[in-house]
């Protein structure tokens, strides 16, 4: 196997792992997962058209946060919950969806059989353009992809507050919308719409900051990251930088550079 393909399937070892970690604490700490949804939800309702779906995938599904949307969304339609991590699957809600464990690299799905996927921040966490192959793969011709993800200025005040501490990659990096988009044609899906904005989490204080990333699962993992716990010195230099950020009401952000897609598989 070549080192860069088993530095991939470690990686995503470590991702899996660490949402399986998350399972428990993940509805608690996940406000931001709910806000998207219903930014993608808005954004659905504000660009669809066309016939009503009869089945639909929820990729990257989590605890099963976007299951209420798609309710309301398209309430006729057979619903596919998918994601990688057994745990988040086994936090969804009864008879919310049918349950499958899956990589969104290598959808467990047949071809062209189904009208819609909608992925709510997942895919931040795949290889755009083998995920998007997947996704037209098992899009019927003229079946849509709604997508929300995340861009690179996602967490740049975390970024640059580790910055003062040392060289380490403390913080994820995140594709770029021309990547998203390029990769989308690679696929042979045709972006319809296409929006952004940013979503902030907010949190007392630093320590509570971090918490709430690694409970969701967020936080970095993989080559490159430091493995150390910071020092004191090393802390209080990253407490310093990272309170220059702090908003007039007392709380500390963290930004999320939010990307919405909706794809289309030509008919």
């Amino acid at each position: 196997m070549q080192p860069e393909a088993e530095e991939r399937r470690a990686h995503k070892r470590a991702v899996r792992q660490a949402f399986d970690r998350a399972a428990a604490s993940y509805d608690a700490a996940a406000a931001l997962q709910r806000e998207v949804s219903a930014r993608l939800a808005d954004f659905v309702l504000a660009h669809a058209a066309g016939p009503t779906p009869r089945r639909i995938l929820d990729g990257g599904c989590g605890t099963g946060h976007g299951q209420a949307a798609l309710a309301r969304l398209w309430p006729q339609a057979e619903r596919i919950a998918l994601d990688f991590a057994p745990a988040m699957l086994a936090h969804l809600p009864a008879g919310a969806a049918a349950r499958l464990c899956g990589d969104l690299e290598s959808l467990p799905l047949a071809d062209a059989s189904l009208d819609i996927v909608w992925s709510s921040l997942a895919l931040q966490w795949c290889e755009p353009a083998t995920a998007l192959r997947e996704i037209a793969r098992v899009l019927m011709p003229g079946g849509r992809a709604w997508i929300a993800t995340l861009g690179p200025e996602t967490l740049w005040e975390l970024r640059a507050a580790f910055a003062a501490v040392d060289d380490d990659r403390h913080v994820i990096s995140f594709h770029p919308l021309t990547h998203w988009l390029e990769s989308a044609a690679y696929a042979g899906l045709d972006c319809s719409a296409q929006d952004g904005s940013r979503v902030y989490a907010q949190a007392t204080d630093l320590k509570r900051l971090l918490r709430d990333i690694k409970q969701i699962g967020a936080h970095r993992t993989g080559p490159g990251r430091r493995r150390k716990p910071l020092g004191r010195a090393a802390w209080s230099r990253l407490e310093s930088a990272y309170e220059r950020h702090r908003l007039p009401d007392g709380s500390l952000p963290a930004s999320y550079d939010l990307i919405l897609l909706c794809l289309e598989k030509p008919a």
